[in-house]
């Protein structure tokens, strides 16, 4: 991972810290002050609006740097995940950070190539059991930060496994679309290269969503479905019509999801306020309804140095098992 030190203003980091429900402190003496200035807006001082500091894309983009480059943004998310027509508990981490990422070979930049961007990544990770046997699946997505320029995502790729067997399937960005590349243990959805029409991704709603939520696609549009819900649908990804809508409370948003020609349905609350927080999701389908909930948030972890035996107690902080089950 790599990671961007950067001295923030007084009111982002206020803002920062409301939003950093886990209480993680920071090491030194700055941070400290901020905490202490955190305090103070618990105990009786309104958090100021976030959009008041972004009127323009370059304000977003400064709003953007000091809230993600300094660390990964963790959220687990207690899942209801529907399957064989029931429903099985499990949980999910949407873990967000920001990366160089190289243009040209679209991987993250390790080099220092000069031709590379600044993308926010998300991890999203789920898990649960169906009966005896369990489901795990991976889906990473990259953004750019710099939406004005780069709408779409670079890449995302996504793997998923249960006790049958895996699946594997990238897709990265062209002039006109999309290269998918898919390889599978099932005869049916393996292994094959394919060229997907100019859409957008449902994986990278997520995404847009924490950077700029009025980028969000509305109206009617092309979409191509999230790799999870392909997988478990055994759908070939392809775009499909889809109409979507952008409802706006006063702390919090909802966006809907409609495709038109296939049974789904995405909601996704958010905060209002940047950061834009996803505080839950619902899918249905004539199947059933998953559904999942934010539970657990730690911002600015660097998790990739709590690598030790004696490190495993830190997953208490995020609920999850401190022992490999």
């Amino acid at each position: 991972m790599t990671r961007f030190s950067v001295g923030r203003p007084l009111r982002e980091a206020m803002h920062d810290r409301w939003h950093d429900c886990s209480g993680h402190a920071g090491k030194d003496a700055i941070r400290a002050f901020y905490r202490t200035t955190v305090a103070i807006v618990w105990f009786g001082i309104t958090a100021p609006q976030a959009c008041v500091w972004a009127n323009t894309w370059t304000d977003r983009q400064a709003l953007i740097r000091e809230f993600w480059y300094d660390g990964a943004e963790i959220n687990r998310y207690e899942l209801n995940q529907n399957c064989y027509g029931e429903q099985h508990r499990g949980h999910c981490e949407l873990i967000f950070v920001t990366e160089p990422f190289d243009l040209q070979q679209q991987v993250k930049d390790e080099r220092g190539n000069e031709a590379s961007i600044d993308v926010l990544k998300l991890n999203a990770l789920r898990r649960f059991h169906t009966g005896l046997y369990s489901y795990r699946s991976m889906v990473s997505t990259f953004q750019p930060v710099d939406m004005e320029h780069y709408p779409h995502p670079l890449k995302s790729s996504a793997s998923i496994q249960d006790w049958c067997g895996q699946t594997f399937q990238q897709m990265n960005r062209q002039a006109q679309g999309w290269l998918l590349r898919m390889f599978s243990y099932f005869q049916r959805m393996g292994d094959r290269e394919l060229q997907l029409a100019n859409a957008y991704l449902e994986d990278a709603l997520w995404l847009q969503i924490r950077l700029n939520p009025e980028k969000l696609p509305r109206g009617e549009f092309a979409i191509i479905p999230g790799a999870f819900h392909c997988r478990m649908a055994h759908l070939q990804p392809q775009a499909l019509p889809a109409v979507a809508r952008l409802h706006k409370g006063t702390k919090t948003w909802t966006y809907s999801l409609v495709y038109q020609n296939h049974d789904r349905e995405l909601s996704v609350d958010f905060d209002a306020e940047f950061p834009h927080v996803i505080r839950a999701w619902q899918t249905r389908s004539q199947q059933g309804t998953t559904s999942a909930v934010l539970r657990k948030r730690w911002m600015h972890c660097n998790y990739w140095e709590h690598n030790q035996p004696q490190d495993r107690s830190l997953r208490r902080k995020l609920d999850l098992d401190p022992d490999c089950n």
